[in-house]
């Protein structure tokens, strides 16, 4: 086999195993559209990262972090409804990405890749860089796997409960805003929440508990991986695409249930 398929596999794996877990608590607590603009300011990294001559990928991260604090306190300050204001930094945050990344043009950016993802692309230090990052989210998550269920279920009691609901909600945002600034190399800045998402979705049909359902939901992000590979070397199809339509086709399978868990 290759080795850029083998290393492309192995990406995706490494995104789709932290993403089952992390989605899992995005279906649960409503927060796709929160996914979709932390996804969508991941383009201004990559402007800034132009702009200051610094590594496009730490400049992601950078971005997506310091925009999911934003939201943190900006939620917290209730100045505007919390879809309105998610709604308004989404198509900002693009926008303005796109015109940054319009205007440095001449630094030969493939804009594609960033919008739709590469994952063919994908190099042995990006694999590592995924492995550690979901190394590192997974093993907080399991660290707090039992408070982010409480405040899941009911915040106000989760506070009574002694639970710290502030920081255990932000320290959530945040892990998000991490695994999508290394997604964005798979599946790209327009397609990373669907990868959250809709494996997430269709695991929730198939499983009784919360921790069945994280765990299916990374086995289905990864069958995802594999049929948008397989889609992508037999039709020529784009990989990042494929994967969200494999992830999405396995979701149409599940709602042949009947009565959905």
């Amino acid at each position: 086999m290759p080795e850029f398929i083998v290393l492309a596999l192995l990406a995706g794996f490494g995104v789709a195993i932290v993403a089952g877990p992390l989605g899992s608590f995005a279906v649960w607590r409503r927060m796709a559209y929160f996914g979709d603009t932390l996804a969508h300011s991941a383009l201004l990294g990559v402007a800034f990262g132009l702009l200051l001559s610094i590594n496009l990928n730490l400049a992601v991260v950078l971005v997506c972090l310091s925009l999911a604090l934003i939201l943190v306190v900006l939620q917290q300050n209730r100045v505007i409804a919390t879809d309105t204001l998610l709604g308004i930094l989404s198509h900002s945050t693009l926008a303005l990405g796109l015109v940054c990344v319009s205007v440095f043009g001449d630094q030969r950016v493939d804009l594609m890749a960033y919008l739709f993802g590469d994952l063919l692309a994908a190099t042995r230090a990006d694999v590592i860089t995924i492995f550690v990052v979901s190394a590192f989210v997974l093993l907080v998550l399991l660290k707090l796997w039992r408070p982010l269920l409480a405040i899941t279920v009911h915040e106000e009691l989760a506070r009574v409960e002694g639970i710290p609901v502030t920081a255990v909600r932000t320290t959530l945002m945040l892990l998000m805003a991490l695994v999508i600034a290394i997604a964005m190399k798979v599946v790209g800045v327009l397609l990373i929440t669907a990868l959250l998402i809709v494996p997430a979705a269709a695991s929730r049909r198939l499983t009784h508990t919360p921790e069945h359902m994280a765990m299916l939901a990374s086995v289905l992000g990864c069958l995802s991986v594999i049929g948008g590979m397989l889609a992508s070397f037999y039709w020529d199809t784009p990989a990042g695409p494929s994967v969200v339509l494999s992830a999405s086709s396995l979701f149409l399978l599940t709602l042949l249930r009947k009565q959905p868990i």
